[in-house]
């Protein structure tokens, strides 16, 4: 390793191709090529645990789906809606995906923010409005803080539309912003979104995308229910790179689709593998 790092175009590192059988078989045999390698570079790859080994500090945002698409909370068939029991499809998300991404943030305290819902007092459609209702702390305390959170929020709110996601990542991306300007590269932002509908502000949301794919950030989907995902898909840009509008390439893949249903029964090792597959 050490001789490929000093290769140079002036003094190229050059090794033998040998083929022992030849070399057996012919007693003027010498080698079968030369390999000359006259620039090497080693780039190591870090991994998602060697960041959080090395110090840097994740910090996770929820940002909770509360359009109309997901049905009359009063009644059963709609995923607000919370059975006797007390949960939902949300609420179980919620948990199932929160278990997995707490461990990573060290003080624990998550901002949780809903979209489209009519808000108290003016009753204004709003597309990042702190579930706590409390705009100058919108943290929650752990996962179980969420959950509260979302269970007091649910009846001061009209569900109504549409599914905007670019409020909620620009609202990010300008705190992932405002850490690329610290001395340390310590900080690694994460919005996780839980939503069911079919995205409504599709090219504002590929902007937003490519826009935070320079920055120290990383999104994860979270659908829940049964519709029409498509549009999650191509915002993951698995099979190619995501474009914004105007055609400008995302530099990076910092989407993560998961279609929640798909993990109910399967084991938690499975749902946190997807979760945590884009991050950083």
């Amino acid at each position: 390793m050490t001789q490929l790092k000093e290769a140079s175009r002036s003094s190229p590192v050059e090794f033998e191709c040998i083929n022992e059988k030849k070399r057996q078989k012919k007693k003027g045999y010498k080698n079968s090529g030369v390999v000359s390698v006259k620039q090497c570079e080693i780039t190591v790859e870090c991994t998602f645990l060697d960041y959080i080994m090395g110090g840097c500090q994740l910090n996770f945002t929820v940002g909770v789906d509360f359009t109309s698409s997901s049905g009359d909370l009063l009644f059963p068939d709609s995923l607000h809606y919370i059975s006797p029991n007390g949960v939902n499809e949300y609420l179980t998300a919620i948990w199932s995906v929160g278990v997995v991404v707490q461990d990573y943030d060290a003080d624990k305290m998550f901002p949780a923010f809903g979209f489209g819902a009519q808000i108290p007092p003016q009753w204004q459609v709003s597309h990042e409005f702190p579930m706590n209702f409390s705009p100058s702390n919108p943290y929650c305390k752990g996962i179980q803080g969420i959950v509260e959170a979302y269970r007091a929020c649910l009846p001061q709110i009209k569900l109504y539309g549409p599914t905007n996601f670019s409020p909620i990542i620009n609202h990010v991306a300008r705190f992932a912003a405002a850490a690329t300007q610290q001395q340390t590269a310590s900080q690694y932002f994460v919005l996780l979104i839980i939503t069911d509908g079919v995205i409504t502000d599709l090219d504002e949301t590929r902007q937003a995308i490519v826009n935070a794919a320079k920055l120290p950030m990383s999104i994860i989907i979270v659908g829940v229910g049964g519709a029409d995902f498509s549009a999650m898909e191509f915002l993951d840009s698995d099979s190619g790179a995501l474009r914004s509008p105007s055609g400008e390439v995302a530099n990076r893949d910092i989407v993560q689709f998961v279609p929640f249903r798909q993990f109910q029964n399967a084991p938690k090792e499975a749902l946190a593998q997807c979760v945590l597959a884009e991050i950083p």
